[in-house]
Order: structure tokens, then C-alpha cells, then sequence
């Protein structure tokens, strides 16, 4: 058994990796961390972990911190700034950080400093950190002492994206035009538990939305996902643009490539299918079926499904994932089941929930 903690259990991500921890056979969850319910049961706040965890809150002071450091995991699920003015302290003493927020997502820190509005607290460890991306990054995790959990919207963007760069580099050749177009929607629990008005009942239900239309920081993570984690030999200009509907969980994205003369000649549809073939948690759809949010709901997967239209010299690839999950913490936990030398579906192997 490893020994977990969580700092920042509180949200939906955080009950998520307590859920889903507390079903994994490796793993034991010895420290859950609030400021605001520190002495209260997680089951109190959260019934559904009755007969499950019956771990309490605690505060995350000096006590706590060297607590910590006898961990050999910690996840941080916290808001940005969290994570990396602990980092550092954890790593010397030899602990694994799994970090949900953005602190060791971005490797550019103006690019950081501008979309998150503060400096970063350890950029030399922030160097050294592995972008969290199981089915593009696994040798890298593996090794890793940091890594930086992808946001939710660029996991299904990457993924989406990876087996057309991958045949483009290849074959040194241009098989879509440099304009991609992504427009995602996501569920509502994407923005946190926090109180807002904007995701009050009575503003979100029976309303749909654009939200960051002049720009998302999201966009950067997606273009260093294809320009530096992908290699990307050509260059792509990236319009994203993200939605909220009025659900909870679930997440679609529908990406927009025009074929040049060259990438109508393929076939996407197989060359998805042979791009993941072995990877247990990506399902690429049979040619004309197209996944629904509800298909992944709950569980670690994430569909795609391909249309080819050559008449129109097009492209469009859509994928769906529960945004909680494979686009949180349940991508956590295949990252900390890489590290760990573990199987990668332990505690991950479960169906997704329907209706």
C-alpha cells in the first residue's frame, strides 16, 4: 500500500479522488486537508462516502505539512498557487505531487503569469515537472517527482488532435490546413464548487452559453500540447472556444480541420483506430456512430468519433469525456498508477453510469 493525502478535498475534483482512492487496492488515503471544514468527517459533507471513508478533515498548518512529507503521494486539488509553494518541500523529502490545478501545467511562465495573473513559485521545479498525459507522456511520468494534470478541455483537444499530428510528422507532410477550430461545452461542476451566480440553478438550467470568447487560458495548454508535446514539425493557429450547458458532468469537443489534397487521401477513420488501439481508455467509435456525453459519465473514458467528408475537404473529430474524471481525477490517478509501476487501469477499471 502507498500512503496518499489530499490537500483540498473539499471540491469536486477532491471528492472525486477520494472516491475514487478509496477503491483502489494499492492505495491508502492517510491525510484529507480544508482550511474551512478542518475536524469534520468527509461523510458528513459528503453522504455518499457513508460505509466508504470515514476520514476527517484536517487543517493545512505546520503539523500538517511534515505530515506530508511522510506521504508518498500527494494531490493537490486546490485553486492555482496552491501546489507550487509547497512543491518544493515535498520533492526534497522525496514525495510524488499530482497537481489538478494549473501550477505545473504551462512551461512558459510568461505565458502563466499572464493567464493566471501571478508569478511562479518554483520555476526551477517547474522545469523538471511531466505534463500528465498518460497516452502521450508515459515514459516521462513514470519518472516524474511533479506532474502537472492536464485541464479538462485540453485533454480532449490533445487526444483529439494527437493521431493527425502524429501522421503528419511522419509523413513530412501538410495533411490539414494550419486553422483548427475547437468548440467545446462543458457541464457546469468544470467551474468548481464555489458559490457563483452564474451557476445558480436558476441561471444555468434551460440556458446555454459562450464563456472567454476573447480568449481562454486553456488556448496556451492546447498549443503547447501540439507545438511541444505532440512536436508539431508544421505550424497550427487554434481558435478555441469553450460553452457551458446546463448539466452537470460531461464534456464535448467538436474540432474543425480542413483536409489538405494530401490528408484526403487517408483514411481517419483507420488511422484513429490503429493510433489507439492499445490504450484501454480511449474508444474510437465504429464510422458513423457518434458518442453522447452520458456514455462516459462517471468513468475514466474518453470517446472519439471521426468524419471524413472529401467532397467538403473536412475534418472534424469529436470527443467526449466526463470532465471530472478522465478531465481531472481520474487522470490523476492513471498518472499516479504510472509512477507507481502500477497497472494503469487499477481503481480505474469501472463502467460508465447510465442514465
Amino acid at each position: 500500500m502507498i500512503s496518499a493525502a489530499i490537500v483540498g478535498g473539499t471540491g469536486y475534483t477532491g471528492i472525486e479522488l477520494i472516491r475514487l482512492l478509496s477503491a483502489h487496492p494499492e492505495v491508502s488515503i492517510d491525510l484529507l486537508t480544508s482550511r474551512s471544514e478542518a475536524g469534520t468527517r468527509a461523510d458528513e459533507i459528503f453522504p455518499s462516502l457513508r460505509g466508504i471513508s470515514n476520514i476527517v478533515f484536517s487543517d493545512l498548518g505546520d503539523k500538517t505539512l511534515a505530515t506530508l512529507q511522510k506521504c508518498d503521494v500527494v494531490f493537490f486539488a486546490t485553486p492555482h498557487g496552491v501546489a507550487m509553494k509547497q512543491a518544493e518541500a515535498l520533492t526534497q523529502a522525496g514525495v510524488k505531487v499530482i497537481d489538478l490545478a494549473a501550477d505545473f501545467r504551462l512551461q512558459s511562465l510568461a505565458d502563466f503569469e499572464h493567464w493566471y495573473q501571478q508569478s511562479h513559485a518554483c520555476p526551477e521545479l517547474l522545469k523538471t515537472a511531466v505534463y500528465g498525459l498518460p497516452e502521450v507522456n508515459r515514459d516521462k511520468i513514470a519518472d516524474a517527482l511533479v506532474v502537472g494534470n492536464p485541464g479538462c478541455y485540453p485533454t480532449t483537444a490533445i487526444l483529439g488532435l494527437k493521431p493527425i499530428i502524429d501522421l503528419q510528422n511522419q509523413q513530412a507532410v501538410a495533411l490539414i490546413e494550419s486553422r483548427i477550430v475547437i468548440d467545446a461545452k462543458s457541464g457546469v461542476s468544470g467551474a468548481g464548487r464555489q458559490a457563483s451566480l452564474a451557476l445558480n440553478y436558476a441561471e444555468s438550467t434551460d440556458n446555454f452559453k459562450a464563456y472567454s470568447v476573447e480568449g481562454h487560458r486553456h488556448l496556451p495548454e492546447i498549443e503547447q500540447g501540439v507545438a511541444q508535446l505532440l512536436d508539431s514539425k508544421f505550424n497550427h493557429r487554434i481558435r478555441f472556444l469553450p460553452h457551458l450547458v446546463p448539466m452537470i458532468r460531461g464534456m464535448l469537443s467538436s474540432i474543425h480541420m480542413e483536409l489538405t489534397d494530401a490528408g484526403a487521401l487517408i483514411d481517419w477513420q483507420q488511422v484513429f483506430e490503429q493510433s489507439y488501439a492499445s490504450e484501454q481508455f480511449i474508444d474510437v467509435m465504429p464510422k458513423g456512430i457518434y458518442p453522447d456525453t452520458r456514455s462516459v459519465r462517471a468513468s475514466n473514458r474518453l470517446r472519439i468519433a471521426v468524419h471524413q467528408d472529401n467532397e467538403r475537404a473536412e475534418l472534424t473529430v469529436i470527443v467526449v469525456q466526463d470532465n471530472l474524471v478522465k478531465g481531472a481525477a481520474g487522470q490523476a490517478v492513471q498518472n499516479m498508477n504510472v509512477m507507481f509501476g502500477f497497472d494503469e487501469s487499477l481503481g480505474l477499471n469501472f463502467a460508465p453510469i447510465v442514465p
